[in-house]
């Protein structure tokens, strides 16, 4: 009988269902679901695949430290072969954690694996864990957490590539540059399957992250394209379900680095005719055929966002405008512009006429410059949590819902005294009773 992991898979690919509608959590209850021959998965929000050989068992990517149990108990049931290698695909939580339980195990502890870069990466992170913790409260809404979370760092690194033998399976472990510099990708070629990390997850690559440290979206369609050349049979994503039939995981692969390919192109060709950074943003596009892919959804990441980075990759953070060289700061430029415009109340009023003539970008840009002029302004801070709030409703990306909810709970709860978590998640999840029936 067919996996169910499949049969989603199929449906998402021709559009049936989407991918946001898949009963993930019913399929974790149906436990690791083999989808190849000797190759499993336990799908979650960072996949985990498990893979079985003559020698004992590889893991590509070990889950969430809050999953890790239920991961670890679905996989033993699945087999009870020795667990020989972990491979870390990059240097994010839901993907170094998870593995404790295996190391508890009697014999020798798994060989964890991963890119050179991974430990240099972390310790980087460490340096800036309390702006890693703040970043995630303003995306994800979560508590303030003991950042980084705890991690086993690796065994065993390669600069390039390196083969691990399970005996009649080899993980051939490829580096690349993409949302991050550290990246693992892996092929099976005994099984044609591909291992993709999260350079292939179900969504617009994730090229551009605004809080986020430097992406690297020409290294990543490059990438991309070497994966799409070796004709796989099973693509195998870090978010998302599988990809199946050499000619789909073709499209989905090449699609995908055309889209990067596009945003890149397009951004180099007006920075070297002289534009600055405000023109570009507006006028660079995905092509309109890639953009309505299923795969390219813009559930997280967004291409104005990716612009930026590759703005900021090969041009510098000047944004060409010489006003932004060394501007005055926030809170002085703010009061000026009050003054100009009878007061913080007046620029505010402009932002709610704005935000009733549909221009919430244009809404949240003077609320926050009202805001900055008179920061104990209660009836300010009502207009600003009002166009910010509306401003999420009309976001598809997380990244940008997360930002802007954040805004929006600030102000709210800066006038109400609730708890800023609790409208935080309020908004994030839509449930904005406060606001205007038209906004609803």
């Amino acid at each position: 009988m067919e996996s169910p992991i499949l049969s989603y898979a199929d449906e998402v690919w021709r559009g049936s269902v989407r991918p946001e509608d898949v009963p993930y959590d019913e399929l974790r209850r149906d436990g690791v679901q083999e989808i190849a021959y000797g190759v499993a998965m336990w799908p979650a929000c960072g996949n985990v695949y498990v893979v079985r050989g003559e020698e004992g068992l590889g893991l590509f990517d070990t889950g969430d430290a809050h999953e890790a149990p239920e991961s670890y108990r679905a996989i033993r049931k699945w087999s009870v072969e020795p667990l020989k290698y972990a491979i870390f695909s990059r240097s994010r939580a839901e993907r170094l954690t998870g593995i404790e339980e295996f190391d508890a195990e009697p014999g020798a502890r798994p060989l964890v694996v991963a890119q050179e870069g991974l430990a240099r990466r972390l310790a980087r992170q460490a340096r800036t864990a309390g702006y890693n913790a703040v970043v995630d409260l303003r995306e994800r809404g979560f508590p303030r957490l003991v950042w980084p979370p705890p991690q086993r760092l690796p065994d065993l690194t390669y600069h390039d590539r390196l083969s691990l033998s399970l005996g009649d399976v080899t993980f051939e472990l490829m580096h690349a540059r993409g949302d991050t510099e550290d990246a693992t990708w892996a092929f099976l070629p005994e099984r044609g399957v591909l291992l993709t990390g999260d350079l292939f997850a179900w969504s617009v690559p994730g090229a551009g992250d605004p809080q986020r440290v430097q992406r690297y979206p020409d290294d990543w369609a490059v990438a991309l394209r070497t994966m799409a050349a070796l004709d796989a049979d099973l693509l195998l994503p870090g978010r998302g379900l599988p990809v199946r039939g050499s000619a789909r995981v073709r499209r989905a692969l090449t699609d995908t680095a055309d889209y990067l390919d596009s945003l890149v192109e397009q951004t180099l060709d007006l920075m070297n005719a002289g534009a600055r950074l405000d023109e570009i943003l507006h006028a660079v596009k995905p092509p309109a055929a890639l953009a309505g892919r299923p795969y390219l959804r813009e559930r997280h990441d967004e291409p104005e966002f990716i612009v930026r980075n590759i703005w900021r990759l090969h041009g510098g953070w000047h944004d060409g405008n010489p006003a932004n060289l060394k501007p005055a700061p926030d809170a002085v430029f703010a009061r000026a512009v009050a003054e100009l415009s009878a007061g913080a109340a007046s620029v505010a009023g402009r932002a709610v006429a704005a935000a009733a003539d549909g221009d919430l970008r244009l809404a949240c840009q003077l609320a926050e410059l009202a805001a900055q002029a008179e920061p104990e302004d209660r009836r300010v801070h009502e207009i600003r949590a009002l166009v910010y709030a509306m401003r999420v409703q009309q976001e598809p990306g997380a990244i940008a819902r997360g930002v802007y909810a954040w805004a929006a709970a600030e102000s709210r709860s800066k006038t109400t005294g609730m708890d800023l978590l609790d409208v935080y998640h309020d908004v994030a999840e839509g449930r904005m009773w406060w606001l205007p029936s038209k906004a609803n």
